[in-house]
This record gives structure tokens, C-alpha cells and sequence, in this order.
């Protein structure tokens, strides 16, 4: 991944996206569904019905980037809600592209004894 800039939040569009959207369409998505500036340089995620593909939309400060992940196993963890925005982190962000549960991520080994 590239690396963002201090300040950047990150949303995820709730419900169900229609994946043959572009950027022109996603853009359009964010300013009414979401009320947000789509070129604010904050980051847009958005899911398709399967679960399985995810778009990211950046406005980087000269030009809109559209990124499409698919998972070859597995679903993107997504929140319930049908309509509206969520807030990640840059961390969370980072763990859904990877497939991971962001909602609830737990350490894998704590230290019981430092000696």
C-alpha cells in the first residue's frame, strides 16, 4: 500500500455498492449517500454485493485513484448498517485489505512472565 498523509480519514460507504461503478460514479456516491467531498484526500471504501470485492476511491491532490481488491477465499468484513458511513483507522484500513476482522482484532500471544 502507499503511504497517506497525516489527517486522512478513512470511510467505509454501509450497504451494498454497485461494482460497475467507476470513479466518475463512485464520486457521485460519495457526495450524496455519503455527504461527504469526494476530493477532501480522505479515503472512500465501498463493497459489492458479494462480499468478496472492494473499491477504494483517493483524491491524492492531482488526480482520483480507484483501487479493486478481490479476495480469491473469504468476504471483506463489512458493518451491518444499510445506509451511511463508518470511520477507520489507517490500521483498521490496512487489516480489511488484508482480509482480516477489523472490528475486533486480538493479539495472537500475550507474555505471562518477563523472566
Amino acid at each position: 500500500m502507499f503511504g497517506l498523509p497525516t489527517g486522512t480519514r478513512v470511510w467505509l460507504a454501509a450497504g451494498v455498492t454497485d461494482m460497475r461503478r467507476g470513479m466518475g460514479g463512485l464520486a457521485a456516491q460519495v457526495q450524496t449517500a455519503l455527504t461527504e467531498n469526494p476530493f477532501s484526500g480522505h479515503i472512500f471504501v465501498f463493497r459489492g454485493k458479494r462480499g468478496d470485492l472492494i473499491k477504494v476511491l483517493w483524491w491524492s491532490g492531482d488526480g482520483m485513484c480507484l483501487l479493486a481488491k478481490r479476495l480469491e477465499r473469504g468476504r471483506f468484513v463489512w458493518p451491518q448498517a444499510q445506509s451511511g458511513s463508518v470511520a477507520l483507522t489507517a490500521a483498521q484500513l490496512s487489516m480489511l485489505l488484508e482480509g482480516i476482522d477489523w472490528r475486533r482484532p486480538q493479539r495472537t500471544w500475550q507474555p505471562e512472565v518477563a523472566a
